[in-house]
């Protein structure tokens, strides 16, 4: 009988821990099917200069969530792409998952579905909890926040914490049909991490596949030259999410060149004006491939997202021209013509 119990129980805990496969290219392409052309934007309300001023509770903003969700869908969008932090689970578990919770009711009944991204190698090493800094006057997103950034190095411990955060919000929300896709990990190996970020993004997805949510998951490629991480991912991802800022001709290429995995191609990040990224060529491109099309920035706030990577304005006037982000804070449009389009183009 302690043998059948010892069987019984490493049987379990096998079961417990096993990872289910990459989605097949069927199952990927049934998923995807069934969503419509996708269309949105990488969000972040514009009251919040980072992710944790977004999500801690002192700084949560659901009045303005909401206000600038109906600019969104007022122009047709029907999905965001939002970045948590784990720093602001940590602190808060339970009041954390209550307001990702709110954010998802805003969103829905806005017609808006939503994937969340766990880690990034973007911007800003450090950080803490509490108030935020102000923007730095006239630069690209002066306040964003890394995650785990330099504390994963200095102390590898925390892999502990980011598997429990990881673990937990999937599987709080591994049955939310809210959530439309999990995207665990933005821009790995920028910074010059390299292959440095190759251990966690592997964690990552070997935490995902465990949980096992409803959700497809994904990394999404950024860099042709990091051959390694882009093998990883684009074998490992559900279905292929990437990044491009470039005009048509080179974005078309990239188009052309992912296709051949035979999987659905979702477009996490363009729309750079001044890298003529924009919605007038890019857009209609991404709709004709039914490619989803997912532009950085929604409204102009405190991410300073309208001024260029690297064109600071000291003087913090308005840009001649934007780089990202639709709407002005009080929710008319940078570009009228731009709206009208948007909106042509998602009836």
């Amino acid at each position: 009988m302690r043998t059948l119990a010892l069987v019984t129980c490493l049987v379990t805990v096998l079961h417990t821990n096993a990872q289910r496969p990459v989605w097949t290219k069927e199952k990927a392409n049934t998923w995807y099917a069934g969503k419509g052309w996708l269309r949105g934007c990488d969000f972040i309300p514009s009251t919040a200069i980072n992710q944790l001023e977004m999500w801690q509770a002192a700084t949560f903003d659901p009045a303005t969530i909401d206000k600038e969700l109906g600019w969104a869908q007022s122009i047709g969008l029907n999905c965001m792409r939002v970045f948590l932090h784990h720093a602001a689970w940590e602190a808060d578990p339970a009041g954390f998952k209550t307001r990702v919770t709110r954010y998802l009711d805003i969103a829905d009944n806005h017609h808006i579905s939503t994937i969340f991204v766990f880690f990034d190698d973007c911007w800003n090493e450090t950080y803490h909890i509490g108030q935020q800094p102000k923007p730095r006057t006239g630069i690209h997103n002066s306040g964003w926040l890394r995650d785990p950034g330099k504390l994963y190095y200095d102390n590898p411990a925390l892999v502990v914490t980011l598997e429990k955060y990881v673990t937990d919000i999937l599987t709080t929300f591994k049955h939310d049909r809210r959530i439309l896709l999990w995207d665990l990990y933005n821009e790995p190996g920028n910074s010059n991490y390299g292959d440095k970020s190759l251990p966690l993004l592997e964690k990552a997805f070997t935490w995902g596949r465990t949980v096992n949510p409803d959700q497809p998951l994904s990394a999404g490629v950024w860099d042709q030259k990091l051959t390694t991480l882009n093998a990883y991912q684009l074998t490992n991802s559900d279905v292929i999410t990437y990044h491009n800022y470039e005009p048509t001709d080179a974005h078309q290429r990239c188009i052309d060149t992912l296709k051949p995995y035979g999987r659905p191609l979702i477009c996490t990040e363009y729309m750079a004006r001044l890298r003529n990224s924009t919605f007038f060529n890019i857009m209609p491109m991404l709709k004709r491939e039914n490619v989803a099309a997912i532009n950085w920035g929604l409204v102009a706030g405190k991410t300073n997202t309208k001024y260029a990577w690297d064109t600071p304005m000291p003087d913090g006037a308005d840009p001649k021209v934007w780089f990202h982000e639709i709407f002005r804070p009080d929710g008319t449009p940078y570009d009228p013509k731009e709206t009208a389009l948007i909106r042509s183009l998602t009836k």
